[in-house]
């Protein structure tokens, strides 16, 4: 069920040691040759560029998504393996690591990307609204992270974790309200660095990604609102929004033994939007 894809290297091919450490040149490498990759939300997106950059760079990768019909179909264009999984059913991203260590023989990196937004002010937030946000975006990636952690810290290679969070975790955006997002995400920076020093010693990284505005499906119908749109551009300032392909190279340098020393770090990828 797990297909690989070896096309062309997003980066130069380098040897790497036990830590994925240096090549002919002494430079860590940022290739990820026969590393097995589970993706959450890899189906759309983000997830989905971060699917093809880790096929790109040698690894052999699955994605794992709630919707069965795209991941299956994006599975099928990328030459990716798929896993239907739910990030808010703890079972069932322990089944779907089993999975994937089963078909593929282990899990070197796994990635929690999936996530969902809701733009409405705080006091007109239901009770369902701020938990389904809560659910998917900090418990998705706390279960994610803890039953990959289970396998990476059974194998002695160990492993890396990254988690997606977002520049939405350091600020408070505007003009949108979306305060359950905020804190789901700060909330995910903060999971990061504390389960960081949980498992260094056992050989397992944890890092995060915290994208700015990015060109998915969630930004675009936010960018319909002229307001919304004219106010994201002017206070990013290089005036525009990222394409997922802009993400997707720091997960894999995080995926790789390039950032061998590096745990418990977040990349913010943002186009400077947090400089002002």
């Amino acid at each position: 069920m797990v297909a690989t894809l070896r096309g062309r290297a997003a980066f130069r091919r380098l040897e790497g040691d036990e830590h994925g450490g240096k090549g002919a040149h002494g430079m860590p490498g940022f290739e990820l040759n026969g590393k097995n990759a589970l993706v959450t939300g890899g189906a759309r997106g983000i997830g989905k560029a971060i699917v093809a950059a880790f096929l790109e760079a040698g690894a052999n990768v699955v994605i794992g998504d709630r919707d069965e019909e795209t991941g299956t179909a994006t599975a099928a264009e990328l030459g990716a393996g798929f896993v239907r999984l739910d990030v808010t059913d703890s079972a069932s991203l322990d089944a779907a690591v089993a999975h994937v260590a089963a078909e593929l023989g282990s899990l070197d990196v796994h990635v929690n990307n999936a996530g969902t937004v809701i733009n409405k002010p705080a006091v007109d937030t239901t009770d369902e609204e701020w938990r389904r946000v809560l659910s998917i975006n900090l418990d998705g990636v706390f279960f994610g992270c803890r039953a990959a952690a289970k396998r990476m810290l059974a194998q002695d290679s160990g492993g890396s974790i990254v988690n997606i969070g977002s520049m939405s975790g350091h600020i408070a955006n505007h003009p949108q309200p979306q305060a359950s997002y905020n804190a789901s995400k700060a909330g995910v920076i903060h999971l990061t660095k504390s389960l960081a020093a949980e498992w260094a010693r056992g050989g397992v990284r944890v890092n995060s990604i915290s994208p700015g505005y990015v060109g998915t499906e969630l930004t675009k119908q936010g960018m319909s609102n002229e307001d919304w749109k004219k106010t994201w551009l002017e206070s990013t300032p290089m005036g525009r929004v990222a394409e997922p392909s802009e993400i997707a190279p720091a997960a894999v340098f995080l995926a790789s033994g390039a950032s061998s020393y590096f745990t418990g770090s977040d990349l913010v990828v943002d186009g400077g939007y947090t400089v002002w």
